[in-house]
């Protein structure tokens, strides 16, 4: 199973900063997402950025998992020379992360 088939992306930025929640479409998945969705796998899964600091915010009530990820965008839009200067694919690229995989290592501990 692929994030993308339990949760929805939406993503932002400003300067160098890249800021994308992932959002289960039902709250029942959201354990799921906390689980499967951490700081070392989202930045594993996005491993060509350059990333100086990840932080993960849990948003419970709204079945959310809010990212900032300091450096990603190679200096922001007015200095990177990246096709995507604004990192509008990172969350569609994120929704490939396989999930099924994370949490039976889970599990099994």
């Amino acid at each position: 199973m692929l994030l993308g088939d339990i949760a929805h992306v939406r993503t932002g930025d400003k300067g160098d900063l890249s800021q994308f929640s992932v959002i289960a479409f039902d709250p029942a998945d959201y354990p799921r997402l906390l689980a499967a969705v951490t700081v070392p796998r989202v930045l594993a899964h996005l491993a060509g950025l350059r990333v100086r600091q990840a932080t993960r915010y849990a948003l419970p009530g709204l079945g959310a998992l809010n990212f900032v990820l300091e450096g990603a965008l190679s200096g922001g839009v007015t200095r990177s020379l990246a096709l995507d200067a604004h990192g509008k694919s990172l969350g569609a690229q994120l929704l490939d992360l396989p999930i099924d995989d994370a949490l039976r290592v889970e599990d099994a501990e």
